[in-house]
């Protein structure tokens, strides 16, 4: 059958869809950009803020007015299934299946039964390891999502109970997928997390950023590694002596610091002051004078 997909939200939530498309090729669906054309199309949602929800909603709706003409399923995956599924069957019954990200290792068998009204139980794997996935960003560059969840429990922040507590990949695995992107000519990599930083802490029992960074920069035709999104608290010496002494390393770093207030950031939950975070951009312009700084901050604090 032919199939559309419609990916929304963040960079993860891409690597997510790129995941999905290929599963849909492997078992010899067509991939088609017109949603017109497509008989079944896909959506990835995002449910972390009110203007996300409303864009995700809206687009199901959108979308769902194609069923009057060509499109037979309606399926709609991601975060905001994840919070709202029950809501949405009820409100929304035009769509005809939706998938929990709790619930992407049984994606397939979930859509086969939609579709030939018996589920495909065989070689099921699990999600995060379909890493022969559609690259949708170009033939240059490609995410490669290196830990899901978070454990930070800020107070803002939706994350944790969406995604669950941080989960990393093994480096084993992520060096593989890099590879075989080199292979396939892709020059630069961005690694993406909730909280980059903080990778490996699960499994090895410390951060291993750094680690996998002097990994990575070791593969034959990657030119150039940046990585996404760095929380202030744990950036240390350490890496920022990696990214240093390494050329292929972007001189990049997107810090979330949310607020410099110390009594903001404490009810924030953030593990940071405005101290610790004026000293961190001082030490980094420091140690690389052509650093690039890019940030998110908050104006408004509810609580």
């Amino acid at each position: 059958m032919k199939v559309g997909f419609i990916s929304l939200g963040c960079n993860k939530n891409l690597v997510d869809t790129e995941k999905t498309i290929a599963i849909f090729k492997s078992h010899n669906h067509i991939i088609v950009n017109k949603p017109e054309e497509a008989q079944i199309i896909v959506i990835n949602t995002c449910g972390f803020i009110e203007s996300a929800k409303e864009e995700a909603i809206n687009t199901i709706l959108e979308m769902a007015e194609y069923k009057k003409k060509n499109c037979k399923y309606l399926i709609a995956m991601g975060c905001l299934v994840e919070r709202y599924k029950e809501e949405l069957e009820k409100e929304i019954p035009e769509v005809d299946l939706y998938i929990k990200y709790s619930n992407y290792d049984t994606l397939w068998s979930q859509i086969d039964e939609l579709i030939n009204s018996k589920p495909d139980t065989n070689n099921i794997k699990p999600f995060d390891e379909y890493m022969n996935r559609v690259i949708t960003t170009g033939d240059n560059y490609a995410y490669v999502k290196i830990a899901d969840g978070c454990s930070n429990r800020c107070t803002y922040c939706a994350i944790p109970y969406i995604r669950g507590p941080l989960k990393s990949r093994t480096m084993d695995s992520i060096i593989e997928e890099v590879s075989v992107l080199a292979k396939k000519g892709y020059r630069e990599i961005i690694l993406t997390a909730q909280d980059t930083t903080k990778y490996g802490i699960d499994i090895y029992k410390k951060p291993m950023l750094a680690e996998l960074l002097k990994s990575l920069s070791k593969i034959e035709n990657i030119k150039w590694i940046r990585f996404l999104y760095a929380y202030p608290e744990t950036i240390t010496d350490d890496l920022i002596n990696v990214i240093k002494e390494n050329p292929k390393i972007c001189h990049y770093f997107d810090i979330p610091i949310q607020h410099i207030s110390d009594s903001v950031l404490k009810k924030m939950n953030r593990q940071s002051n405005g101290k610790s975070i004026r000293s961190l951009i001082k030490n980094l312009r420091k140690q690389l004078p052509d650093v690039i700084l890019r940030t998110t901050v908050m104006v408004g604090f509810p609580r």
